[in-house]
This record gives C-alpha cells, sequence and structure tokens, in this order.
C-alpha cells in the first residue's frame, strides 16, 4: 500500500534556496533507513530557488526569445522520445540585462572552474505539452543543469532509475524560479515535468500553462562513456 510522505523545507535565506516544496510517495516495505537515504541524497542535488528573477526580468527574457520562439512550429514527436508538444532553440548571445541574468545563473550553479556549455538551450513547452521520464544524455551535458522558469508553474518529477515505483518525488517548480540539478538527481534519476492533467501537487490542481525555460549547462565529462 502506498503511503504518502508529505514535507516542506523551510526557505533558507542564506541561500535563497527550496529544498521543496517536494511530495514523495514510498512503499512501506521500504525500511525507514533507506527511504531517508535516498530521499536525503535527492533532496541535497535537486534545489529550487523561488523567486529567483522578478517580473521584469521575466518579461525581459521573454521578449528576446520570443521574436523567434512564434516562428517555430510546437512538435509533438521528439529524436528520443522525450518531449511531447515542444519547440526549442539554442542561444549564444543575449542582450546585456539578460546576459547579466545568465551570468547569476552560471556563478550559482556551477563550481568554480567547472566547464560550462556557451550556448543556453530555450525550451518552450505548448499548455498541454509535457517532458517524459528521462536522464538527459552524458554525451551532451555533464553533470549540472540549472534552468529558469518563465510564463508558469509546473511540476517536476523525479524517480530513482531501476527503483521508479519506490522512489518517487514530486517538486514544485515556481514560476521565475530557478531549479539546479546535479549530482545523484542528476546521474541516478528520471526527470519529468508533468501536463497539465497530471499537475497535482500536496492534493492541490496546479495550472499549467505555456512554460519556457532558459537551461544552462555543463560540458559532458569526456572520460564518461553514455
Amino acid at each position: 500500500m502506498l503511503r504518502r510522505v508529505l514535507f516542506i523545507k523551510k526557505f533558507l535565506p542564506s541561500s535563497r534556496s527550496f529544498r521543496g516544496f517536494s511530495e514523495s510517495t514510498t512503499l512501506d516495505k521500504i525500511e525507514n533507513n533507506e527511504e531517508n537515504k535516498w530521499r536525503e541524497e535527492l533532496l541535497s542535488t535537486m534545489r529550487i530557488f523561488p523567486g529567483f528573477i522578478t517580473t521584469a526580468e521575466e518579461e525581459g527574457l521573454f521578449n528576446e526569445v520570443e521574436p523567434y520562439m512564434k516562428r517555430l512550429r510546437y512538435e509533438f514527436s521528439h529524436w528520443d522520445d522525450a518531449i511531447h508538444g515542444y519547440r526549442e532553440t539554442e542561444r549564444a548571445k543575449w542582450n546585456e540585462e539578460n546576459t547579466k541574468i545568465i551570468d547569476r545563473v552560471r556563478k550559482l550553479a556551477f563550481p568554480p572552474g567547472m566547464p560550462q556549455l556557451g550556448l543556453v538551450h530555450v525550451l518552450d513547452l505548448a499548455p498541454d505539452g509535457r517532458i517524459k521520464p528521462h536522464v538527459d544524455s552524458v554525451r551532451f551535458c555533464g553533470d549540472v543543469i540549472a534552468g529558469i522558469s518563465l510564463l508558469t508553474d509546473c511540476v517536476m518529477r523525479l524517480t530513482l532509475v531501476g527503483n521508479e515505483k519506490n522512489c518517487r518525488e514530486d517538486f514544485l517548480l515556481p514560476r521565475r524560479s530557478l531549479y539546479i540539478m546535479s549530482g545523484v538527481a542528476r546521474q541516478k534519476y528520471n526527470h519529468e515535468v508533468l501536463g497539465p492533467e497530471e499537475s497535482i501537487y500536496q492534493g492541490e490542481k496546479i495550472i499549467k500553462g505555456r512554460r519556457i525555460s532558459i537551461i544552462c549547462r555543463s560540458e559532458p565529462d569526456g572520460d564518461r562513456k553514455p
């Protein structure tokens, strides 16, 4: 029988980070110490920073990417079947104000000296779109993924690879928040963005609309095999 385990991590003023809001589902057969271990590892490597950008900064990012994005069609098939209802691009250059925002992301997300991909991924998810469970290929990015959420709240679900039914955590990504996924969360967990019908968090319906994410990644580790 499924046991719902809910908890809310307090806001941390020093880092402006939420380790939730998060909501987990486990099976009673998992021992408490095992449950605590996987949750502790996950929550230490999946960080959420609510209010990372202001309303004006969100508008500035949107205004820069929208003229190009609106010319693209939403796609409903993906080369690895990971995304449904999306359009995307990569940007190397940003205007002065948005460059400052990207630099803030990089400074917070990446340890000093970590090589970073120069291109920033812009992913536009339709109101009825969703990202299916997957682990990003190590051929294309390294140990850190950091994304700003524009236009809407959404629910991101992480499930432990090989133990998806037993170890699952839902994270609320508020509009204008930043998430940083690294280490265990990045390498050992599938991540997905729930579609509008599934977007329920702590018993409440989350109204997911169109979502644009601005994503920075570290470079792939040349020594790691896919």
